[in-house]
């Protein structure tokens, strides 16, 4: 009997666990500002009639549109708006038309030119032409009302100022980006102030708006409304910051969370209502700050051997401000060492929960080589072995196992970490955030989720700490990757059963183009370094491992066996290694200089990032290249997996793979 290929392997159309969903390319929007009725008013059977009837005697009209595709006229505009670019909308204003007319004279400069078009969803903005030849000039507008921004060739600095306060959209392939700000962004930037906030929003924006700060000023006051403490009887307390806000947002909000009234501020929580308590209220746009006094339980001594770099103790300074937090941060940026050191700081038990054993043997390594612990104090808890010790380190599945919980129920633990915490909206990893703990620190390097409810990490865990890339590259502590997304042509074959195919079977063929294969092969041979490629399908995997001459791993492959090769590749006897999604997260492997994602899940912007992030370390300068068929929707597909490498400040470059072009 042969084993069938998992499905996580066999097939890009899989599931993720976070429900992730590839996303629709289509975003091409019917031309804005106008109807099939704007149009069609402009010629009227009476128009018709007049222009039948014209003579060379006739005195010529004056043409409303005789200045449409003059140049100077759109410069003009320009100047009037002090802007580098103009909307419909504005330059119908400026020019005294109405939005349909405007719209023809800026089509009519165009076809003529002399401007560009950059559309966006429901929106579209123009620009001069020449100014495409700038490469030092970036074009912003923003658009205050619906609190979005769309960048035109932003630069690296620009584009890690607006993540600060914005989450990336959609990008194109020719330099533009538009940026949304959403009230969590607001309430999760990386701000001690209201003040630093908007110093850095004016810093970054073209323009004072002053209804844009207003509203960003509102949410942040959101932030501080309601907080939860321990009342020094014991039981758990909400407090907010007005009668008004208790008692026309929390009481009318919560029902069974609230036992009952202290004060017209203030109300007792009932027990075991805490996390639906905080997700209610973040969803009526509110999240509430946890001040909790919880029992540590046992005392823990232990020190942290390297010394912190400064950042890294500026992470662990934040985390005690609040108490609770999720750290992001690049990989190869020692967030591991960082919880490490909160967990010396906190002094109590420490649960350590992650996704898997690979991992949970890494963080026993971590332990025992940068900690004073020793092997006795460090316990496994998972299919492999099971030992509760003072530093436990479990998976995120054992954990939430009903014949489990009360083991796990029954420690007071200090500390929670929540390794690769992205993933702990899901149902399964959801369990684990009901466990009683002092303090609770996630980490991730991508907190984001094709689902859409990236927000329930905070929620569930606490605010985040540390999201600045751009300055950890800057410094030099973590070297910024080359990401390139190569197109690649079609094998003639492979192309004829593409066009014959639809659905997921269309979407495969394209993701296992064998000329992939050959681009793998040339990508090795012009780059230095070891390698990791990255496959979605078992076939590919396998045939990509054979032309190179080196092992696949995949979710077949024998835990001992996995361990085995990837230790070989720690210790660099191994110049490349074929993965499948196994070696998405966590796993360590600080040698790989270049990654090539031969295909990939969807349009998942975390696994784009988690695929570069096994490249990225404090030295030297990774190289990561994405491979998609060339005029199929896995461009799109490409470009979407690198949105959140993009939103950090780093720059994602696009080419053709083809005879004039072929590196």
């Amino acid at each position: 009997m042969t084993d069938e290929p998992r499905a996580e392997d066999r097939s890009a159309e899989s599931a993720d666990p976070d429900g992730e969903a590839a996303p629709d390319p289509d975003l091409d929007p019917e031309e804005p500002g106008t109807t099939a009725g704007d149009r069609d008013a402009r010629t009227t059977p009476a128009d018709a009639e007049t222009d039948a009837t014209l003579t060379d005697e006739t005195p010529e009209l004056e043409d409303p549109f005789a200045d449409a595709a003059d140049p100077d006229v759109f410069y003009d505009a320009l100047e009037t708006l002090d802007q580098p670019v103009a909307t419909p909308a504005r330059y119908a204003r400026t020019r005294d038309l109405s939005q349909a007319e405007a719209i023809d004279e800026l089509q009519a400069l165009t076809a003529a030119g002399e401007a560009e078009q950059l559309t966006v969803p429901d929106d579209a903005v123009w620009y001069p032409t020449e100014w495409t030849q700038l490469v030092d000039r970036e074009r912003l507008v923003v658009f205050p009302d619906r609190h979005e921004i769309v960048a035109d060739q932003p630069s690296q600095f620009t584009r890690a100022r607006l993540s600060q306060f914005a989450r990336l959209a959609d990008t194109t392939g020719d330099g533009a980006y538009r940026y949304e700000i959403r009230p969590e962004d607001i309430w999760q930037a990386p701000y001690d102030s209201l003040a630093d906030l908007l110093e850095t929003v004016r810093g970054t924006l073209p323009d004072r708006y002053p209804g844009l700060e207003t509203w960003i000023e509102s949410q942040h006051d959101r932030a501080s409304q309601f907080r939860l403490y321990t009342h020094e009887d014991g039981y758990t307390v909400l407090a907010a910051a007005s009668a008004d806000a208790m008692g026309n947002v929390a009481r009318q909000t919560l029902d069974e969370q609230l036992r009952g009234p202290i004060s017209e501020t203030e109300s007792w929580v009932a027990e075991g209502q805490i996390a639906q308590l905080k997700r209610l209220l973040y969803e009526a746009g509110y999240p509430v700050q946890d001040r909790r006094d919880l029992d540590t339980g046992e005392t823990l001594a232990f020190d942290v051997e390297p010394e912190l770099r400064p950042y890294q103790q500026a992470w662990v300074e934040g985390f005690f401000e609040t108490g609770s937090g999720v750290l992001v941060g690049p990989p190869g940026s020692g967030k591991t060492v960082t919880a490490l050191a909160v967990a010396a700081a906190v002094g109590g038990e420490t649960l350590i929960l992650v996704p898997g054993r690979e991992l949970a043997t890494q963080w026993r390594e971590e332990l025992l080589a940068h900690t004073t612990l020793t092997a006795d104090q460090i316990g496994e808890y998972h299919g492999g072995e099971k030992r509760i010790a003072p530093v436990t380190i479990a998976t995120y599945q054992t954990a939430g196992m009903d014949r489990h919980r009360q083991l796990f129920d029954s420690r007071r633990w200090g500390l929670i970490v929540y390794e690769e915490c992205h993933h702990v909206p899901s149902t399964v990893f959801r369990r684990s955030t009901s466990l009683q703990t002092s303090h609770r620190l996630g980490l991730t390097s991508t907190p984001v989720r094709e689902s859409d409810d990236e927000e329930e990490i905070f929620t569930l865990i606490g605010p985040p700490i540390g999201t600045d890339w751009e300055a950890l590259f800057e410094a030099g502590y973590v070297a910024e990757p080359v990401v390139e997304l190569r197109y690649v042509p079609w094998a003639d074959a492979a192309r004829d059963e593409y066009v014959g195919s639809d659905g997921a079977r269309r979407r495969q063929v394209a993701a296992t183009n064998p000329a992939k294969v050959e681009e793998v092969t040339r990508l090795l041979q012009t780059t230095q370094g070891q390698a990791l490629i990255f496959v979605e399908y078992l076939e590919q995997g396998q045939a990509i491992a054979d032309a190179i001459g080196v092992p696949f791993v995949s979710g077949q492959t024998p835990h001992a066996r996995r361990e085995a090769l990837f230790e070989q590749f720690r210790t660099e006897t191994l110049p490349a290694l074929v993965v499948s999604r196994v070696g998405d997260e966590g796993i360590d492997l600080p040698g790989a200089e270049v990654a090539i994602v031969a295909s990939g899940l969807g349009g998942s912007r975390r696994q784009g990032a988690q695929r570069a992030g096994r490249t990225m370390r404090p030295t030297g300068q990774a190289r990561m290249f994405v491979l998609a068929t060339q005029g199929t929707r896995e461009e799109e597909f490409a470009r979407n997996r690198m949105r959140y490498l993009a939103e950090k400040g780093v720059r994602v470059t696009e080419r053709t793979v083809g005879e004039d072009n072929p590196f």
